[in-house]
């Protein structure tokens, strides 16, 4: 009996985690799929996309120091910085609760900004959370890869 009991507790355990994985699989593909939209955005100035992609307290660490939401908008529209190139290696997404997920991953770019190039390759540290229904940036960096 207590054999059944263990393989009844066992096949509802497992059971229940089946659909949450699942959800996870969508929505860690939503979630790289958003992080593959914010380097096109990028690229093509897109500072719309940037409004609603990023939170209101975003921060952003880079090579030049950190920045806001504001400073994100105020460069990405500009012709400041050019995105000629970039391709990203695999995205991992670790899912820390519910409404929190981390993405990382490697980055090369042919980028400048103020005609200095940026840094390539990078590794990649973008932070997303759950805010009502949607899922917003609320924290980047990038750290240069030694060469």
């Amino acid at each position: 009996m207590a054999r059944f009991t263990l393989l009844a507790f066992a096949a509802l355990v497992l059971g229940a985690s089946l659909p949450a994985q699942a959800d996870d699989g969508a929505l860690k593909e939503n979630l790289i799929k958003l992080e593959k939209q914010s380097w096109e955005a990028w690229k093509n100035r897109n500072a719309d996309f940037y409004k609603e992609f990023l939170s209101d307290d975003h921060v952003e660490v880079g090579f030049f120091g950190t920045a806001d939401k504001k400073d994100v908008l105020d460069t990405v529209a500009t012709p400041a910085c050019v995105v000629r190139s970039y391709s990203l290696d695999p995205i991992k997404v670790t899912l820390l609760d519910a409404n929190t997920a981390l993405l990382t991953y490697h980055a090369a770019q042919d980028t400048s900004c103020h005609d200095k190039a940026v840094p390539s390759p990078v590794w990649v540290s973008s932070l997303y959370l759950k805010r009502g229904d949607r899922w917003l940036n609320v924290f980047y960096q990038q750290t240069a890869t030694p060469k």
